[in-house]
């Protein structure tokens, strides 16, 4: 497997505490389908080989080719854990890359809205926070739901939003 391009490659996780002595961690922030089907991740730019997936899909613990030691874990405490775009598994309908959704103009009918900043993991449902153009103006937090959220083109990078189901004004 050759090295990818940064374009190419989603976010999975991050190298989190010690699991034992062998170099195993705890994942921070998994993408659980997504690391769940990975069996190489791009740490630091190189591809290495997962040796062994373990915990439960919300709470994985992984230990890396080469990371054998608690020693050799904390030269990559913190470090992001990513995998090749073609990789990862197919997307359902109304499923998509939060890499995807990321820079998208977000707008309520014809009204511009804002522009999406990042994808937020909550318990009932994924949030999208849009940062709006005014000065001094809070960002937004909408809800990836049907009545949120009336349609997402990726291709066009657009996503419009219903803004009185959210008790905001245009």
């Amino acid at each position: 497997m050759s090295s990818a391009d940064d374009s190419e490659l989603i976010s999975v996780g991050r190298v989190g505490r010690p699991h034992g002595l062998d170099g195993s961690f705890h994942v921070t922030q998994p993408r659980e389908r997504v690391l769940a089907a990975a069996s190489t991740l791009v740490v630091d730019g190189r591809p290495i080989a997962i040796m062994r997936h373990g915990g439960t899909p919300a709470r994985p613990v992984l230990r890396l080719a080469g990371v054998d030691s608690r020693e050799a874990l904390d030269a990559l405490r913190g470090t992001d854990l990513y995998v090749p775009r073609a990789s990862a598994p197919p997307l359902g309908e109304d499923e998509w890359l939060a890499e995807d959704l990321v820079g998208c103009r977000v707008v309520d009918g014809e009204a511009p809205i804002g522009v999406v900043a990042k994808l937020l993991p909550y318990p009932s449902c994924e949030l999208l926070e849009v940062q709006r153009p005014e000065p001094g103006a809070g960002a937004l937090l909408v809800p990836l739901i049907s009545d949120a959220v009336r349609a997402v083109d990726v291709e066009r990078k657009l996503i419009d939003i219903n803004l009185t189901f959210l008790g905001e004004d245009a």
